[in-house]
């Protein structure tokens, strides 16, 4: 049923995909571009499940891996991915997305291979060196795979979406992230659950499917592990297809390229793009600034949110059984439901965005913060009281984050970057995003072993923030896109003034 509905959710994505068109792309142009999208965005969906795998892998490894150890390995790593951007953003404006994205995918897929190893040799007894230090290592080195991800499907998005449709792009943006959970949680769980040395009850046909191709009963303990070396796999392939099927730009792809109305629409076509220009333009922009720190709070919030909950729940099941019982709901469906309520935020915020807003990207976040501490305050007075009330709020807080984060990373970023510049601008913001998710994961690891009240308390803050510089932002655009949303306001006041008088010489006639 779950994969139904997802299936059904990217079928609509679709949809609406060929139904936007406000510029009058042909035909042609628009399947060539959902050839081009399609693929290095499922890439990106399943780079998210070779992230996330490691929250599932803690919650089935259970008090071999506890909160504060599970806190510092994904702290380094989202630390790591964080300043990652120093190097990769560059690079990727360089050698273009699609060289990015296969850089991205394989590297994670063999970082995935080796933490594989190390919880299988963990396991076993025959890890020699502690849990904590390889976990760390090699997550961090995933994570520096993982974050070209970003900066590559932006980078390529820059040339091949004008600012008028990139709303509705950074609402796919967000539906691939969301994809991209539901693939860490709920796969990941299943595939958890299909390795685990004594099946409860009659095997499912995955499960069957698993214990056969796999051959994972031990005899001594559950194959945890296979959460790593599937999404390995799985990336692997994707990263081939990508090879075949990715373009950089229209114009590699047998189309003429054209002006996407952002910030390197003023800039000048002779001028040779290099590291160190792109760095200065990057750095000496407050509105670049601005947009970080948006998504600077949307990464405590989010990973405060998508990383915590399965353990708040998980511990309230020895705490009060009763309670764990309720939430039983939101636990085995929590992959799905972050998937569906991400879909919906990203789209709402992009369409309003665009549509409401003539693309300006701060309005929307400022209302999905507003919502967040609305959210945020419900669960800190609910939270040992009422699950449903807990985890409703939580799923919500995920549509109004996605929104948010989609908006910054996915578009706000690339139109205020430009595409000659969008990787760097993009993995600036990215980097922050991941910045703010390591210290949440060293906070939130801290105060929850003290007291699980200080989990929301702690997010509130930087709902506020995310406020208040939401409406700092609320009316900036790019100059090009400015001078473009002014001439099609003029041309179509000229087709109005124009039709009154076709209309009565018509009538004359």
């Amino acid at each position: 049923m779950a994969l139904l509905l997802v299936s059904l959710c990217l079928a609509a994505v679709i949809i609406l995909y060929f139904m936007n068109n406000p510029l009058g792309h042909t035909r042609k142009f628009m399947i060539r571009r959902f050839i081009n999208w399609f693929p290095l965005g499922m890439s990106y969906a399943f780079l998210y499940m070779g992230r996330y795998n490691l929250n599932v892998s803690k919650n089935a490894l259970g008090d071999m891996m506890t909160k504060e150890q599970f806190g510092l390995i994904f702290a380094a790593g989202t630390i790591t991915y964080g300043l990652s951007f120093l190097i990769n953003g560059p690079i990727v404006d360089k050698i273009g997305g699609k060289k990015g994205i296969i850089i991205a995918t394989l590297g994670s897929a063999i970082m995935n291979l080796l933490m594989g190893g190390a919880t299988y040799l963990y396991l076993m007894g025959r890890l020699k060196t502690n849990m904590v230090v390889a976990f760390s290592v090699l997550f961090a080195l995933n994570m520096f795979f993982q974050s070209y991800g970003a900066v590559s499907i932006i980078k390529v998005k820059a040339y091949w979406f004008h600012v008028r449709e990139r709303g509705v792009f950074g609402a796919i943006f967000g539906t691939l992230i969301s994809f991209g959970v539901y693939f860490a949680f709920d796969w990941g769980q299943a595939i958890v659950d299909a390795s685990k040395l004594h099946l409860e009850g009659q095997a499912t046909a995955f499960q069957s499917f698993i214990q056969h191709i796999f051959a994972i009963d031990t005899g001594t303990t559950n194959a945890t592990w296979l959460v790593f070396t599937i999404p390995a796999f799985i990336l692997v392939c994707w990263a081939l297809i990508d090879m075949v099927l990715l373009k950089d730009s229209p114009k590699e792809a047998n189309f003429d390229d054209f002006d996407t109305a952002d910030a390197s629409s003023s800039d000048d076509e002779n001028v040779e793009i290099t590291m160190k220009l792109v760095l200065k333009k990057v750095f000496s922009s407050p509105i670049m600034y601005t947009i970080a720190l948006v998504d600077f709070t949307s990464g405590v919030l989010r990973n405060g949110i998508m990383q915590w909950y399965l353990v708040f729940a998980h511990e309230m099941k020895n705490f009060d059984p009763a309670y764990y019982a309720s939430s039983e709901f939101f636990i085995k469906n929590w992959g799905l439901l972050l998937c569906l309520t991400g879909i919906l935020g990203g789209f709402i915020s992009g369409t309003v965005s665009d549509r409401l807003f003539n693309s300006r990207r701060g309005p929307p976040a400022a209302i999905n913060n507003m919502i967040m501490i609305i959210l945020l305050i419900l669960m800190s007075f609910f939270l040992m009281k009422d699950p449903n009330i807990v985890g409703i709020a939580a799923i919500l807080m995920t549509l109004a984050v996605i929104g948010v984060h989609s908006l910054m990373s996915g578009t706000a970023a690339a139109d205020f970057g430009g595409k000659k510049m969008t990787a760097t601008a993009s993995g600036i913001v990215d980097g922050c995003v991941y910045l703010g998710s390591g210290i949440q994961s060293l906070a939130i690891g801290y105060l929850s072993a003290k007291s699980w009240h200080y989990w929301p308390l702690f997010l509130i803050p930087f709902a506020v923030m995310g406020l208040i510089l939401s409406l700092r932002m609320w009316n900036e655009l790019p100059e090009a896109t400015k001078k473009y949303i002014l001439k099609m306001e003029q041309e179509e006041a000229a087709k109005q003034q124009k039709e009154p008088v076709n209309g009565g010489a018509g009538a004359t006639n």
